[in-house]
């Protein structure tokens, strides 16, 4: 398929610039993929489609403070925004970072501004050295002192670019149940929930479990490749505990549905999926995890599943997302598990009543 079957035009008042309050106040559009339907509701009337026995898996990280201020040793000012630590990823690592501004070569120290003890703005204290330049034209940073002493004092908070609208407050950006620090992005179709909404959904017998995924950058950069099958998939960090993997196998078994909460969580569980299959004696499969047959595997390392138009879904039953970027891997994913005709009708319709776009904006249930 080619790259430019997923483009649209999408007229720029409809890209959100500021959350709906409350979070679950937000549309809905429910596709249903066995008839084709669509119906318009609003966020809140989620619980009518779930039912007890089923399972709700969101993605449980948090957006970091990513984007940061600095100065060259000339006096030039610097952004470096923070996309991953390198592959040891302890307190010390080094991090893959964009930088914004000339001359930032190897050897080069920036030293990163910060808020002081007395609130204000001041340099000095944190030294940013460009240790390599990447291929792709990024940068690896090591920092000192390390970076978890000191983010949340120095850092901002990043938005998309297609928000132009500053946040009153940047808890709005994170899900109520983000947990584990180390996205650069949220994991925006769960900023819908309530505090009140999984109270209601336990309340109606619909188990709640959650995996981490930590969101780069390039999750939403558009594919450059003329045909999809040429795009080489970005990896991110995922985690899918033996307590959650244990609740998907469990639900399967007893034939209750996974919904997953994001294209995220879509991406942790179908590649959880691919890991299980590889499984067959008990003493393979990490201790506490579900022991027989099993759709999921509990895992941690980074992931480069390509979900597209052809996968064989087979941890996912139904999902709840935003509506995405033209020619990108995540509008490919939800093409590929409602199919791309329905999803090309749900995007049009979308449109024609006026829904609001990308990560503030509303949500599609695709079951």
């Amino acid at each position: 398929m080619k790259t430019s079957d997923f483009d649209y035009h999408l007229p720029p008042e409809l890209i959100a610039q500021t959350p709906i309050e409350p979070r679950d106040a937000s549309r809905l559009l429910v596709i249903d993929r066995r008839s084709g339907t669509l119906a318009h509701r609003r966020f809140a009337d989620l619980l009518d489609y779930l039912r007890a026995g089923d399972l709700l898996v969101g993605n449980n990280s948090r957006v970091i403070p990513a984007r940061l201020h600095g100065t060259k040793p000339t006096g030039g000012s610097v952004e470096i925004f923070l996309v991953r630590p390198t592959a040891d990823r302890g307190p010390t690592a080094a991090w893959e970072c964009l930088v914004g501004g000339k001359g930032l070569r190897p050897g080069v120290r920036v030293q990163v501004r910060h808020h002081g003890t007395t609130g204000d703005i001041t340099g000095g204290d944190i030294t940013a050295t460009i240790l390599a330049e990447t291929e792709s034209g990024s940068r690896i940073v090591a920092f000192d002192p390390p970076v978890e002493e000191w983010l949340w004092d120095a850092g901002e908070v990043p938005l998309p670019p297609y928000i132009h609208q500053p946040l009153a407050d940047p808890e709005r950006y994170q899900t109520v149940y983000s947990r584990i620090e180390g996205s650069v992005a949220s994991s925006t179709a769960g900023l819908h929930f309530t505090p009140e909404m999984l109270v209601a959904l336990r309340e109606r017998g619909v188990r709640l479990a959650f995996i981490t995924l930590h969101i780069g950058l390039d999750t939403f950069r558009p594919v450059q490749a003329e045909h999809i099958e040429e795009h080489r998939i970005h990896r991110e960090w995922a985690e899918l505990s033996s307590e959650t993997a244990r609740a998907i196998n469990e639900t399967k078994l007893a034939g209750g549905r996974v919904i997953a909460v994001g294209t995220t969580v879509v991406r942790t569980l179908e590649s959880a999926a691919k890991i299980a299959r590889g499984y067959r004696p008990c003493d393979e499969i990490p201790e506490g995890a579900f022991c027989g047959w099993q759709t999921v595997a509990a895992f941690t390392g980074e992931t480069d599943l390509f979900i597209r138009p052809g996968h064989d879904f087979r941890a996912v039953d139904a999902m709840i997302t935003n509506f995405h970027l033209p020619q990108s891997t995540l509008l490919m994913l939800v093409s590929a598990f409602a199919g791309k005709g329905l999803i090309d009708q749900a995007y049009a319709e979308a449109i024609r009543e006026r829904y609001r776009f990308y990560s503030f904006g509303d949500a599609m249930l695709i079951i």
